[in-house]
C-alpha cells in the first residue's frame, strides 16, 4: 500500500503518469498498476485518467491530504529509528520560562549536552509564550495549565505553591495559625498583570477563590518577590521550584505543614491544574532528538522532583516553632 500511497501522491503533484515514473525510476505500467492496487483496496476511484491529463476525483481530494501525512509519518518514524543507530547531532531550539529556566532547565540542559556531545542548544529564557512554528522551536518547557492545542505534551513535574516567609519576619510578626491570619499580615502580591493560578488560593477557604490578603510591597516579577521575603518584606506564595532553595538553605520557612509529594506513578493529573510541561510539535524533522531531550529533562528533574525531595529531606516541614 504504502508503494501506492507514494504512486499517487507523485502523479497528483507532477501532474502525469510519466513524469511521476521518470521521478520514481519505474516503468509507466508499474505506476498505474499500483495506483489501480490502492484504488481497489481503498473501494474508491481516486484519479481519472487519461493520454493527456490526470484529474483527481472528489474521492482523490479528500484522500490527497491523509496520503500525504501517511507518508509524512512514515518518513518521521524512519528517521527516528535511523538515529537510534548512531550518535545524535544537530541543533535544537528551547525556550523556558525565565525563572525556571535560569534555576532547573539550564542545568539540565548543561547535563544533556555533557551525554550527547554533538548537540547543540539554543535555549531562549522568557516569560513570554512563543509560536513554535513561527519561532521554529523544537522543545517548549512551560510552566502553569496548558491551554488546548495541537502541540503534543509531556508531563514534567507537579507544580503546588508554598507559604514562606523568613525566620526574622515570623519572629517580630509572629506566626499564622491559619490561611485566614495572612490577612493580618505583611503579604507579597503580583501587580501589573494577571495573578499566577492559585496564587493565595487554598483548599476549604474562600471558596477556593484568592484570599483578599495586603501588602506595601507589589511587584511583576515572583523572583523579586523571592528576594524581598527572604529579606523580611512579608509572607509569600511561590512555586515549589522557585521557593525550594531559599527553603532548604534556611532563608525562607514554610508558613504551613506542605504537601505531600506523590511520584509520577500515583499522580493523578488534572489537567486544569498547572504543571510542568514540555510541548513540542509532530511531524517536525527534529523530533527524534526533541524526544530525546524531553526524555531526559523527565529523568532530571525526577519523580518526585528534586526540588520537593530536597526541601523534605531538609525537615522544612518540621521548622515551625513549638507553641507555648
Amino acid at each position: 500500500m504504502i508503494d501506492g500511497l507514494e504512486c499517487f501522491v507523485t502523479v497528483v503533484e507532477l501532474g502525469s503518469l510519466s513524469r511521476a515514473a521518470v521521478q520514481l525510476e519505474m516503468a509507466v505500467s508499474s505506476v498505474s498498476r499500483k495506483i489501480d492496487a490502492l484504488e481497489e483496496e481503498l473501494g474508491a476511484r481516486l484519479l481519472l485518467r487519461s493520454s493527456r491529463q490526470v484529474l483527481l476525483t472528489d474521492a482523490g481530494e479528500r484522500f490527497l491530504p491523509r496520503a500525504r501525512n501517511i507518508l509524512a509519518e512514515l518518513a518521521d518514524g524512519r528517521n527516528a529509528v535511523q538515529e537510534l543507530d548512531v550518535e545524535p547531532r544537530g541543533l535544537l531550539t528551547v525556550t523556558a520560562p525565565a525563572a525556571f529556566g535560569r534555576l532547573h532547565v539550564a542545568p539540565a540542559i548543561a547535563s544533556f549536552l555533557q551525554r550527547h556531545p554533538l548537540i547543540e542548544v539554543d535555549l531562549h529564557v522568557s516569560d513570554d509564550v512563543v509560536d513554535l512554528s513561527a519561532r521554529r522551536v523544537d522543545v517548549a518547557v512551560r510552566a502553569g495549565v496548558l491551554p488546548a492545542s495541537d502541540l503534543v505534551a509531556t508531563h514534567l513535574a507537579g507544580m503546588n505553591r508554598v507559604v514562606s516567609a523568613s525566620p526574622a519576619y515570623l519572629e517580630k510578626h509572629g506566626w499564622p495559625a491559619s490561611p485566614e491570619d495572612l490577612l493580618n499580615h505583611e503579604c507579597l502580591t503580583v501587580n501589573g498583570r494577571v495573578p499566577p493560578r492559585g496564587w493565595w488560593r487554598f483548599q476549604g477557604v474562600n471558596g477556593y477563590q484568592p484570599l483578599p490578603v495586603k501588602g506595601r510591597l507589589r511587584c511583576d516579577d515572583t523572583d523579586s518577590l523571592l528576594h524581598a521575603a527572604i529579606n523580611g518584606a512579608g509572607i509569600v506564595h511561590l512555586a515549589n521550584w522557585l521557593a525550594s532553595d531559599a527553603i532548604v538553605a534556611g532563608q525562607l520557612v514554610p508558613v504551613f505543614p506542605m504537601l505531600p509529594i506523590e511520584n509520577d506513578a500515583t499522580l493523578r493529573r488534572d489537567p486544569n491544574e498547572p504543571a510542568i510541561h514540555a510541548v513540542h510539535m509532530p511531524g517536525r524533522s527534529n523530533q527524534a532528538k526533541a524526544q530525546l531531550l524531553i526524555r531526559h529533562l523527565r529523568e532530571y528533574f525526577g519523580s518526585p522532583a528534586y526540588w520537593d525531595v530536597a526541601m523534605l529531606a531538609a525537615g522544612a516541614a518540621e521548622r515551625r516553632p513549638r507553641k507555648m
